[in-house]
């Protein structure tokens, strides 16, 4: 739906990585990550935050529930998380290989 339908030009590169509804349906908590730097994202998470009414009427005729979920944006620090391991793991692993003189 974010792909095809959204034409909002705030909305880059973005992966839905999570969703997290409340038992009761009535909410649901969806994590993004995107490319680009924090301000990018914060663009990104305004324009969805914008298109999250749109999105929530969309959910409710195409699944065809009585009543869909409140929609909230979260962007998905794990991802940044698991980037910087991976980081430190490769930067201990080059010094491994270097030689002791």
């Amino acid at each position: 739906m974010i792909a095809r339908d959204l034409r909002d030009p705030g909305i880059g590169f973005v992966t839905i990585t999570k969703v997290s509804v409340s038992p009761d349906l009535h909410h649901a908590r969806v994590f993004f990550t995107t490319l680009g730097d924090p301000a990018a994202r914060k663009i990104t998470l305004k324009a969805l935050a914008r298109a999250a009414s749109f999105m929530r009427s969309q959910l409710g005729r195409r699944l065809r529930l009585r009543r869909a979920p409140e929609l909230e944006f979260v962007f998905d620090e794990s991802i940044a998380h698991q980037d910087r391991v991976e980081q430190l793991l490769q930067e201990l692993h080059r010094t491994d290989e270097e030689p002791i003189d």
